[in-house]
């Protein structure tokens, strides 16, 4: 048996995101991975990401078919996912170990180095099985901040205890992780991981879907790409969409009845506004900087030793909104600092450059038509409670009560679109006339 599918990639400057839809305009999977320097790299893991994620949700179909009930479809799932992600951690992990000792030996930093290596990598990978255990917490789902947190510390803990110096250690995991983030073999093959995982998981029912899906084959019949690096996707020219019409048609395909979109991604936003058909009828974005954007967030957040998804749950705790100035991320920490420096709580701090933020979408929105109802709001920000809650607030202060359009896939609406462009593209090939020779 085999899938026929196409997949939007959308670019951007802090993650590449992935969408696989197969030819009812069904969305297979998704996949997202941070950018990287190698532009075609990360998007064959974020392609590969999204077809792992489709094959999860054809082994849940599979399930389905033979009768397994919802609740447990979702349980088996859960297992076998996390199994299946340790499998995948630890032969990136295996791949980081290799590439620190390789970077070891060409500085000849010797045996006293490796040892702490070893005493590092060891402690990793002995916590693998209890990261990924069912009801466990993680700060995040990508190799690098997930290995990259806990080799610092404990890279410390040995310093603390004379056993090595810091710098080196920490100066090696920078030039190895580089490399393991960059290989698409580090990741390793679904087929590899998912036999294993479906041994550690060891449900019958499970065991039989998974053998089933891994029998599908999954044909790609073209893709499109899109985002703020999209000149520099391995893409034909042809294929390569702006982010505003992929957010337009990406939200339409979402949303319907939408008619405002509002996506604030890490670089640039923008204000679009979208016809009955999702056809981009009048936008706005951000010029020269990347102000008021994701990107501003994550210095906050690196200025504050916080993770990005903390801003949010941070600044809802604020009892009054401090009066924010700039948004600009060339003087994001001197203004923290200095509000710091005054006395003023972080939680009022950040409610107010959440604040500040919104305030510059909402004169984007004004200038491309206003905002019309239903509104949808996209992008990496979509995420941000308290972005979320100063948007509610000042649209319906300057609007009036509107119908706001948020969900928690809305990082990959871009990418959404930039599918259904790919589709449209197939259905155009195979209507044109096919010329016979003569």
């Amino acid at each position: 048996m085999k899938i026929d599918y196409c997949v939007g990639i959308d670019l951007g400057s802090t993650t590449t995101k992935a969408v696989v839809l197969d030819g009812e305009r069904r969305i297979l999977g998704r996949g997202i991975t941070n950018s990287r320097s190698n532009y075609d790299v990360a998007c064959k893991v974020a392609l590969g990401e999204a077809l792992i994620n489709a094959r999860f949700s054809l082994i849940d179909g599979r399930m389905e078919h033979d009768g397994v009930d919802a609740e447990r479809r979702r349980e088996l799932l859960t297992r076998f996912e996390l199994a299946f992600r340790e499998q995948q951690y630890r032969s990136q992990l295996a791949a980081l170990r290799t590439s620190l000792h390789q970077h070891a030996e060409r500085l000849a930093m010797g045996a006293a180095t490796n040892a702490a290596l070893e005493r590092i990598l060891g402690t990793m990978e002995q916590e693998t099985g209890e990261l990924y255990r069912v009801g466990a917490s993680r700060k995040s789902d990508f190799f690098r901040d997930l290995a990259g947190s806990r080799y610092v510390e404990l890279a410390e803990a040995i310093a603390r205890d004379g056993g090595h110096a810091f710098d080196p250690l920490v100066g090696l995991f920078d030039k190895a992780i580089l490399e393991t983030e960059n290989s698409t073999e580090a990741v390793g093959t679904f087929e590899s991981h998912a036999r294993k995982a479906m041994v550690q998981a060891g449900d019958p029912a499970l065991q039989r879907a998974v053998t089933k899906v891994l029998s599908i084959e999954l044909v790609q019949r073209l893709g499109v790409g899109t985002g703020y690096g999209r000149q520099r996707l391995p893409f034909p020219e042809k294929l390569i969409r702006s982010e505003i019409l992929c957010h337009g048609l990406g939200a339409h395909a979402m949303f319907p009845g939408t008619r405002t979109v509002l996506d604030i991604g890490g670089q640039d936003t923008k204000a679009i506004q979208v016809d009955a058909n999702g056809i981009v009828t009048s936008f706005q974005m951000n010029d020269r900087c990347a102000a008021g954007c994701g990107r501003y967030l994550g210095y906050i957040a690196d200025e504050m030793n916080l993770g990005l998804h903390e801003l949010g749950p941070m600044a809802g705790k604020s009892c009054r909104t401090v009066r924010i100035n700039s948004t600009c991320t060339v003087f994001a920490g001197a203004e923290l600092r200095e509000r710091l420096s005054l006395g003023e709580k972080r939680e009022d701090i950040l409610a107010g450059l959440h604040r500040a933020i919104i305030l510059r979408a909402m004169s984007l929105l004004a200038r491309s038509g206003g905002i019309e109802d239903e509104f949808t709001f996209t992008g990496g920000v979509a995420r941000n409670t308290e972005a979320v809650k100063a948007l509610r607030l000042l649209v319906k202060e300057n609007y009036g009560e509107r119908k706001l359009n948020i969900s928690p896939d809305s990082i990959y609406t871009g990418a959404l679109g930039a599918s259904l462009f790919a589709w449209r593209e197939v259905s155009r090939q195979e209507a044109e006339p096919v010329e016979v020779p003569a």
